[in-house]
Formats: structure tokens, sequence, C-alpha cells
């Protein structure tokens, strides 16, 4: 009789249970620690753009303390300020006590709007302003938002369509296209971080306060839709110089 012995390679079994219960938990952690990794830095934007809006406020109240006059719409920044005799920074304003008419027209390099970052820069009030080429951009004339997007400043003669904001106040913009006058196709934050920014700044209601947004999609029967969690829809109003 011939004695068969069977044997089986390691390289052939498959995982225990236990093997693969391992690799699943290792699997969650990892996912786990990714999740909460972005949710950590999406936190730490919102943080950050709170921190940029409390800045410029600020900025404005201490500009306006030492020249009594606003950025943007200051007479003679070429004799007032210093490093401002070139433009766009040499770019007068009219002296109104306002940042420009309205909330709807778009930054240049030769309106108050467009300007008004350069002559907080060139007073040492903010930083990361650059003018030299000079660009309407985010990032160039205009601040970047950490965010997303970017924002400029203006006087608000009238409460934009889709707003209930105070007429005769100056709001930050925070908006994704500095070249299009703000609407509901051109905003940078989607709902949950628009949301984020306006508790902390505010009521937490997208259509009253101090903080509001207009957007597609960005609220729904005067609540964040904070469900649209991909779209970026929402352009964001935050009063300054209260």
């Amino acid at each position: 009789m011939t004695n068969v012995h069977a044997s089986t390679r390691r390289s052939e079994q498959g995982f225990t249970l236990v093997e693969l219960a391992i690799v699943m938990v290792i699997i969650g952690l990892l996912i786990g620690g990714i999740l909460k990794g972005q949710e950590l830095i999406a936190n730490a934007k919102v943080s950050a753009t709170v921190a940029q809006l409390k800045g410029l406020d600020a900025a404005l109240n201490t500009f306006q303390d030492k020249y009594n006059a606003l950025p943007g719409d200051i007479r003679a920044p070429n004799t007032r300020l210093p490093n401002c005799t070139t433009p766009p920074c040499s770019q007068a304003g009219g002296g109104d006590g306002r940042i420009g008419a309205n909330l709807t027209t778009v930054p240049t390099a030769t309106n108050e709007q467009g300007v008004a970052f350069v002559h907080l820069s060139a007073a040492d009030l903010i930083s990361g302003i650059i003018t030299t080429p000079v660009s309407v951009t985010f990032g160039n004339m205009l601040p970047a938002v950490k965010s997303g997007g970017g924002m400029w400043m203006g006087y608000g003669a009238a409460a934009p369509a889709g707003t209930t904001l105070t007429v005769g106040r100056h709001y930050a913009i925070l908006a994704g296209d500095p070249a299009s006058a703000p609407s509901n196709a051109n905003g940078a934050l989607n709902a949950v971080t628009a949301a984020q920014i306006d508790r902390k700044l505010d009521d937490g209601s997208p259509l009253t306060g101090s903080t509001q947004v207009l957007g597609t999609g960005c609220q729904t029967g005067g609540a964040y839709n904070e469900a649209n969690v991909a779209a970026s829809t929402c352009t964001l109003y935050s009063r300054v110089l209260n």
C-alpha cells in the first residue's frame, strides 16, 4: 500500500477571521484619521477666515483713527501714506467717508474698492498685498480668503437683492470672482463653511444680522443648507466698521 501525504502550502492559505478583523480595524482607523484630519483642516480654515475679518475690522478702525479717512476713500494718499507715490496706491478717493458707492460695484485699479487694501498695506496695517504688477485679483491687490476665494469691501448704499443688509454700512464681500458683481453664481464658500463663519461672527442665520449670504443652494427657508457640502455657492457679506 502506498501512503499519500497531503500538505498545504502556507502561500495557499487564506486569511483567518482574526487576521481579517485586524485588517478591517486598521482600515477603519486610517479612514477615521483621514476624515478627522480633513475636519480639523476645515475648522482651521474657518477660524483663520474669521480672524481675517476681525483683523480687517481692526485695521479699518485704526486707519480711520490715524488718518481721519478710510482706505480707498482717502484724498492725496501719495502725500499722506508712506511709500504710496505710484499707482495703484497713489489713486485718490473722494473723501466722502464711504468706500465706493454700493456693494455691487466690482473692484478695479482706479476705484475705491480696488485700492482700499493697497492703502491699508501702505499704512502697514495688513500684509500680503502685492501691487507689482498691478492686478486686481485675489492674492495680489485683494486678499485671498483662507476658506476659499477672496474678498473686497464696499459701502452699502442699498441692500443687495436677496439680502436684508443694513443700509449705510460697510461690508467685506467674500466671493469667488472679483471681476463679477456678487450674485447667486459666483460664491466661493460651501454652506457648511458659510454657516460656521456666520455662527462665529453673528447670529447663524443666512438672511439676517451683520453676516449674510447669497448663493443658489446655500440656504433654504432661511436656514443654511448644510447638507450641500460639495458645492461652493455662497457669497458672504460681513459688516466691518460697526
